[in-house]
């Protein structure tokens, strides 16, 4: 449908916006490049974060391999002719040596997962305080 001119009411109002200029309006062009720069940042924090569960899963797998393998020599060995007392002593000590492993195991799994954490959020922060920089000056400009 066309008006009196023969002009699209839809060009009419494409034409209109675009020649409409709100003032104080921030550079279209550093907003979308800010924008771009934020996506970039979210994806090397994932990026990091990923990479981060990978190696965490990589050393759960060795860990479980090392267990598994510590576990059937501890097996075999008590398999041997012993004494039940001695016997029940080795039994103690590979109770206790499993334990303390366990748990040296689970500090390490923490801190793999605690420095790839760090390294993400690190990325982010810098980020953020980049983009408020940049509001700034791009405030500081329109002001």
């Amino acid at each position: 449908m066309s008006d009196s001119s023969g002009n699209k009411p839809e060009t009419d109002l494409m034409r209109m916006l675009s020649e409409f200029r709100m003032p104080g309006m921030p550079d279209v062009e550093a907003l979308a490049s800010a924008q771009r720069r934020n996506l970039e940042a979210l994806s090397a924090a994932n990026r990091v974060a990923l990479e981060g569960a990978q190696a965490v899963a990589r050393r759960h797998m060795e860990i479980l391999q090392s267990s598994m393998t510590e576990m059937t020599e501890a097996m075999r060995a008590l398999g041997t002719q012993e004494s039940p007392q001695e016997r029940a002593a080795r039994q103690a000590e590979l109770l206790k040596s499993a334990y303390e492993k366990a748990v040296g195991n689970m500090k390490e799994v923490a801190d793999l997962i605690q420095k790839s954490n760090q390294e993400a959020l690190t990325l982010l922060n810098r980020r953020f305080t980049e983009a408020m920089d940049e509001i700034k000056s791009l405030m500081a400009k329109k002001g």
